[in-house]
């Protein structure tokens, strides 16, 4: 199968060779610049994912791995279930749900305190390829959220069905950008969100 395909030249590496790093972009995007540049596009980099019944500690412990503030909630078919955020799982949901439920902080599970697919608002990749970033903060300070997700249509047993390309974060946006952009405040740890609820 190979025989088609000539290897490439493999001179020894020369002595002093630099390691290459993630390298900034020519030209720092605005708030000008394409909307398409500051997607997180799932075709591109896999989606931070988790499970319903994960509990809101493994999902905070995932979020801090992945380096992401937020996840997707899937069925083991991929079918997005809703999302989880770095607010949902620091903030004062679940100690109200354990305190309501009667049971302890460490049972209290993602579906108990995710944003559900039917409650979520998304954007069309159509829309967002001729929108600017300036359109997407404007979007997310309107509805007062941390993500939006971008939706596409795709074909499921010969019938269309909207399939989530990506999402937009305002805090990566910022770091993009390069300026602060304000949101809601969130805790950072469990015992600071319980501390503040006393």
């Amino acid at each position: 199968m190979t025989s088609d395909y000539p290897p490439l030249p493999s001179p020894l590496l020369a002595a002093g060779a630099l390691l290459a790093t993630l390298a900034e972009r020519a030209e720092r995007p605005s708030l000008d610049s394409p909307a398409i540049d500051v997607m997180t596009d799932f075709t591109r980099v896999p989606a931070a994912t988790i499970e319903p019944g994960a509990t809101v500690a493994e999902a905070n412990q995932f979020m801090i791995r992945r380096g992401v503030r937020s996840l997707m909630v899937v069925d083991p078919s991929l079918r997005v279930l809703g999302i989880i955020t770095a607010r949902d799982v620091l903030g004062e949901m679940p100690v109200k749900v354990a305190q309501e439920r009667k049971v302890a902080f460490g049972e209290v599970q993602v579906r108990d305190v995710m944003t559900p697919a039917e409650r979520l608002e998304a954007v069309s990749l159509e829309e967002v390829a001729a929108a600017k970033v300036g359109n997407v903060v404007a979007t997310l300070e309107r509805s007062g959220r941390q993500h939006t997700l971008v939706v596409e249509a795709a074909l499921e047993r010969g019938r269309r069905v909207p399939r989530v390309r990506g999402i937009f974060s305002i805090t990566q946006i910022a770091r993009e950008l390069g300026i602060p952009i304000e949101g809601p405040p969130v805790g950072r740890t469990f015992a600071e969100v319980e501390a503040a609820l006393r």
